[in-house]
């Protein structure tokens, strides 16, 4: 091979991996400032997400917290920009015991609230919220049966309407003191009421949530497949695929 050939093939390589790093580092910013892929691995959300939806959560939507930047590293404490979350935004956080862990849940406290469940209903600085019986919700248990479970429309403080499920009507979660909610920090449940581990659950749950913590709010779903079926099985796609869940916004 001639000088003249073996300087067209490095240099061909060298452009792919300019190329490359190039794509890396548009990844990175990407992820860091403007949205995260994220997948929904339990069934806590439903019947908002289900499980195998992949969303793409708003980085900017908050502000940027050392935890919107991949491993968090400790560069700054607090947020920059920092905007507050609103009451019923659905919203991925890392879990305050070990800052660690992906979590989503439904935003329902604010700081300074009191929040409380009395009989399965969400009482919200003494009050109940409006919840309205829907047709029952439909869904197959881990052994491939199907069942009904009751579904209800729950109107939030501010209007944000969301449907949430009742499975058990003497969960332990149904009736919990009344809980205020510190400065600067939020409180989060799950739309499946009785499947959830979440801010009615302090110490080996979730407990109140920081405004560090927030790593974004869940805009939109841009892919899903049912909870058996895996990405790369691409030929099990047109049967596993929910297409009527694709790119649908999340409220």
């Amino acid at each position: 091979m001639s000088d003249h050939a073996t300087k067209k093939t490095e240099e061909g390589w060298w452009e792919s991996i300019r190329i490359i790093i190039h794509a890396l580092l548009l990844a990175l910013v990407v992820r860091t400032f403007l949205f995260q892929p994220f997948n929904i691995p339990s069934g806590s959300m439903i019947p908002t997400l289900l499980i195998g939806d992949y969303l793409f959560v708003s980085k900017y939507t908050y502000g940027y917290s050392k935890y919107s930047i991949p491993f968090s590293p400790p560069l700054f404490n607090g947020r920059i920009w920092g905007a507050q979350p609103k009451r019923g935004d659905v919203v991925v956080f890392k879990l305050p015991r070990d800052n660690e862990t992906d979590y989503i849940k439904r935003l329902v406290g604010l700081p300074g609230d009191k929040i409380q469940m009395i009989d399965g209903v969400l009482h919200v600085n003494g009050k109940a919220v409006e919840m309205k019986r829907v047709e029952d919700y439909r869904t197959e248990d881990d052994y491939g049966n199907m069942r009904r479970v009751t579904r209800y429309m729950e109107t939030l403080p501010g209007g944000v309407k969301h449907m949430i499920l009742d499975v058990n009507k003497n969960s332990y979660t149904d009736n919990t003191p009344e809980f205020t909610v510190p400065e600067g920090h939020y409180f989060m449940m799950g739309d499946n009421r009785d499947n959830s581990s979440d801010s009615r659950v302090p110490g080996g749950g979730v407990g109140f949530v920081p405004f560090e913590n927030l790593v974004g709010k869940a805009q939109v779903i841009f892919f899903s497949m049912k909870k058996d079926a895996r990405v790369w099985q691409i030929w099990r796609w047109p049967e596993a695929l929910r297409w009527g869940r694709m790119f649908k916004s999340i409220k």
